[in-house]
């Protein structure tokens, strides 16, 4: 058997990062290694290589282990962050472009990161104009390839983390989707796992550039993703 992809995942605690560690149970072609700021429970069955550090020392982790691709699902709410832009931007924007610079400077060349639907410099919602701050700034770093990920509303299994209207916001989605035809459709919502499926399946590509995919990009690059033989 040829020898597995290695993926460092940072934010392995939130939906996403939870799902992408979900997905690689029982898989041989690829081995996580989790970077994470607390504690993470881990599901039975997976191997991966958990390492819980202040984020200052993440660029040993990546000097230790040589991941050869690195997946960015670090990010924050309005309301963890006490709804204080400068907090916000701390986690959605510093702390991105810390780990981004910190893989890219131990050789990784390949990241995926997670950003939002509607991720503008121009628009008037905070959370999107830091979102597309990130995204431009990760385009500096010098990755050979660079995936950003913008899916509209997240779908999935959220422990005490759902805010009053984001709870019905998913559960009128299915009707709420139709109605997002055009331009519109890139804010429907979307599967957790699919993001995940997508994530994991870029990082097993080679080839040069900066690409954007939004919901419509994310749910072709995960039918692509490989699924583990006997599935």
């Amino acid at each position: 058997m040829s020898e597995f992809l290695r993926i460092a995942l940072a934010g392995a605690t939130g939906l996403i990062g939870k799902t992408i560690i979900d997905l690689s149970i029982g898989r041989d072609d690829f081995r996580l290694v989790g970077l994470a700021r607390r504690e993470v429970s881990l599901p039975r069955g997976v191997r991966m290589e958990m390492f819980v550090a202040d984020p200052a020392r993440w660029n040993e982790v990546f000097e230790a282990v040589r991941p050869q691709a690195l997946i960015c699902a670090l990010g924050t709410t309005w309301r963890k962050s006490g709804e204080d832009e400068a907090a916000f931007r701390a986690v959605d924007h510093e702390l991105v472009l810390e780990t981004a610079r910190a893989a890219r400077d131990n050789g990784i060349e390949r990241m995926v990161a997670i950003s939002s639907a509607g991720a503008s410099l121009a628009s008037r919602t905070f959370y999107l104009r830091v979102k597309a701050e990130m995204e431009r700034d990760l385009a500096k770093v010098g990755f050979k390839r660079l995936d950003i990920l913008r899916p509209g509303l997240l779908r999935g299994p959220r422990s005490n983390d759902r805010r009053p209207g984001e709870r019905i916001g998913i559960a009128v989605s299915p009707l709420t989707d139709l109605f997002l035809r055009g331009g519109m459709r890139r804010f429907r919502s979307i599967p957790a796992r699919t993001v995940a499926e997508a994530a994991l399946g870029l990082t097993m590509r080679k080839a040069a550039g900066r690409f954007i995919h939004d919901n419509d990009g994310i749910r072709r690059a995960a039918r692509e993703f490989p699924q583990p033989v006997g599935v």
